[in-house]
């Protein structure tokens, strides 16, 4: 999918619910809900009795509704799981916003086999073809996206690589230790720029490239109105699937029959796993860092020393 196959970019609110719902229906109320630490979220009740969720951000910032918007399309596009219907984005300039305009989605109670359901989609969600959400105008690569997007507020690059390693070690953890450099110290930057030079040491090469939802913490994990598991939120790239793994273990982790039944459908590596996960989280944490402070700077500094540090090569 691209951003050319968006219906619209609308020009007002007004504009995306008159077209989607019909030239009649008008935004009847709307009320204000969890959305995240960057944008404002509304549950809009429609003149017609339906529900939609928006988001809202200021005018200048309608590239993060886009790029998401992209992402929503690359997850659904796999068919593998649920993700909102995507209905509308653009900029309002009367309401001094950028908005996107989704389904909303109403929960039902989580069915028996919520968490396994979920491992299995996620699965062949990671090995589905995905080779058209890499290639760029005169560009071959397997990981990477068609476009930069965004992980929470900060800029996130993805330029397609042909290998896994290199777009790890330029379009991830070298931004994120760039901006992080004044906050890391003299030691800490030699140390984090060891594992850069080493990176091959430790992460792999994978068998295939996935689609990753990029930002797979359970808090981006809903239970929908088919009592499964509905993924949101995403900042999407194509990648090794471990990465999404090794987030959904960051802040606590799914339950141990959700990772198993993972496995049924796509063997996780389990011993080289563990030995590589907390790099795929030191991506998060230093973005953690740059946006929230120094208070996840004890959580980055364990993990660039325990790598860093090291004389060895594993």
């Amino acid at each position: 999918m691209r951003r050319e196959n968006l219906k619209d970019i609308y020009g007002s609110l007004d504009q995306a619910v008159g077209d989607v719902f019909g030239n009649s229906v008008r935004m009847a109320s709307r009320e204000r809900v969890h959305g995240g630490d960057i944008n404002d979220a509304y549950r809009v009740r429609l003149s017609n009795g339906e529900q939609i969720f928006v988001k809202t951000n200021s005018l200048n910032r309608a590239d993060f509704f886009l790029t998401e918007a992209d992402s929503l399309m690359a997850l659904g596009f796999s068919g593998k799981i649920g993700v909102p219907e995507l209905l509308g984005v653009g900029t309002d300039q009367g309401k001094g916003i950028a908005f996107l305009m989704l389904e909303y989605l109403e929960s039902a109670p989580a069915v028996s086999s919520y968490w396994e359901t979920f491992g299995h989609q996620l699965a062949k969600m990671h090995r589905a073809a995905c080779g058209s959400f890499v290639k760029a105008e005169n560009t071959e690569g397997k990981y990477g996206f068609t476009e930069d997007n965004y992980i929470g507020a900060s800029p996130q690059k993805n330029s397609p690589k042909k290998k896994w390693i290199e777009f790890y070690r330029e379009c991830r953890l070298l931004p994120q230790l760039t901006m992080a450099e004044e906050v890391l110290g003299p030691s800490l930057r030699k140390k984090a720029w060891r594992i850069l030079e080493r990176l091959e040491f430790w992460l792999r090469e994978p068998e295939f490239p996935s689609l990753l939802h990029g930002d797979l913490w359970s808090g981006n994990i809903l239970t929908g109105p088919d009592g499964k598991a509905w993924l949101i939120d995403p900042a999407a790239y194509v990648g090794d699937f471990e990465a999404d793994l090794a987030m959904t273990q960051l802040f606590g982790g799914l339950p141990r029959r959700f990772y198993d039944a993972y496995h049924e459908i796509n063997p996780i590596d389990k011993e080289g796993y563990l030995q590589r996960r907390d790099l795929y989280h030191l991506y998060h944490l230093l973005n953690h860092l740059n946006l929230f402070g120094r208070m996840y700077l004890g959580s980055v500094a364990e993990i660039i020393n325990r790598y860093g540090g090291r004389t060895d090569q594993r």
